[in-house]
């Protein structure tokens, strides 16, 4: 039996909880943590990010249903919005979440929303963000992430010229996290940091903003490589240097192996990504939820800062082991990174 056998919760307990969370749009049926209920909240940060619409959410819905018939996810994308996240939550909880899966926007935030789900008896899992206090986390050992990103953009470089870094949300702790283990490889090589960005929702957008602005002061031409914390950033930096007139680009890094980022490292115009098995962390996270639900031991796990953890290993993806990596996962087929636009470049790379 795991920590949270579950005791059903009395009516006027009950009552008063709707009453505390009515204003946020609750069903008037919920019975926030009910023993009966095999509801599953999962609540998800943004959509931005390809990996949770595409594959966290329907890889989660999947493996919850062949585990529990009688499971129910209930799915909520909070668009980059902590308030919005909140009011999601607490909805959650008023509608008879059993147990809420959180990948926050604000890690910080987000403790309010754990002491808020805990105290309906509802626990919460901790997905891929790191939230003080939760009962269970999982993901990847974020600070090798960085550390592998950084050591492939010195090997690329050789370890010497001008770089541009970009990073993750401020509010987000694994872009803390990234960025320490960036910063441990690239610190202790011959690269010079002339530019370096926290950006705030991890947009694109802002990524492209930020190098076109450095491109003032900054020959292209003569930068050695880019650091960029993610897939989505590097897409930008890449748009942002051929507007300037590049063709021919220098070492950019990622990170969550997006198809579009997999295309341009077949192409060449992107470095490298970290691919993290998104499969075997949603997986793992339906597993112990559902667990919860049915009152059933999760496992053996592993501390995090106080927290039962699941901690995974990222992998390095360049132009030479896509075949071997998220091909062979099947994560992508051939087909899909192959279309006719990457079709030159995937035969040089052995992928047709």
């Amino acid at each position: 039996m795991n920590k949270f056998a579950r005791t059903a919760v009395g009516a006027a307990a009950a009552a008063i909880l709707a009453a505390a969370l009515g204003a946020c749009g609750g069903d008037d049926d919920g019975d926030g943590g009910s023993s009966d209920s095999k509801t599953i909240a999962l609540l998800l940060p943004e959509t931005k990010t390809t990996r949770y619409e595409a594959f966290d959410k329907p890889l989660f819905e999947k493996k919850v249903a062949e585990l529990c018939d009688d499971c129910k996810v209930n799915y909520l994308n909070a668009d980059q919005d902590a308030a919005k996240q909140q009011q999601q939550a607490e909805s959650a909880i008023t509608d008879g979440a059993a147990v809420m899966v959180l990948d926050p926007v604000d890690s910080e935030a987000a403790v309010g929303i754990v002491q808020s789900a805990q105290s309906s008896d509802v626990p919460v899992i901790a997905y891929d963000r790191f939230i003080k206090g939760a009962d269970y986390y999982m993901s990847f050992d974020n600070e090798r992430v960085g550390q592998l990103q950084g050591e492939a953009l010195v090997e690329a470089t050789g370890g010497e010229g001008d770089i541009l870094m970009l990073n993750g949300a401020p509010t987000d702790p694994n872009a803390a996290q990234f960025k320490k283990g960036a910063h441990s490889a690239i610190d202790a090589s011959g690269l010079n940091v002339v530019a370096e960005f926290d950006n705030p929702d991890w947009s694109p957008d802002n990524a492209q903003k930020f190098v076109t602005s450095q491109l003032n002061n900054v020959d292209a031409a003569s930068l050695a490589g880019v650091y960029a914390a993610n897939d989505g950033q590097a897409g930008g930096v890449i748009a942002a240097l051929r507007a300037d007139g590049l063709t021919k680009f220098p070492p950019v890094t990622g990170q969550d192996a997006e198809l579009a980022a997999i295309q341009r490292i077949v192409a060449g115009d992107q470095y490298m990504t970290i691919y993290k098995s998104i499969k075997t962390e949603a997986e793992k996270a339906a597993e112990v939820a559902v667990a919860l639900v049915n009152g059933d031991d999760v496992g053996d796990t592993t501390d995090f800062q106080g927290v039962d953890s699941f901690i995974f290993d990222p992998v390095v993806v360049t132009k030479d082991n896509v075949k071997d990596t998220v091909v062979a996962d099947e994560f992508y087929t051939v087909d899909d990174i192959c279309t006719p636009e990457y079709a030159d470049a995937c035969a040089a790379a052995g992928l047709s």
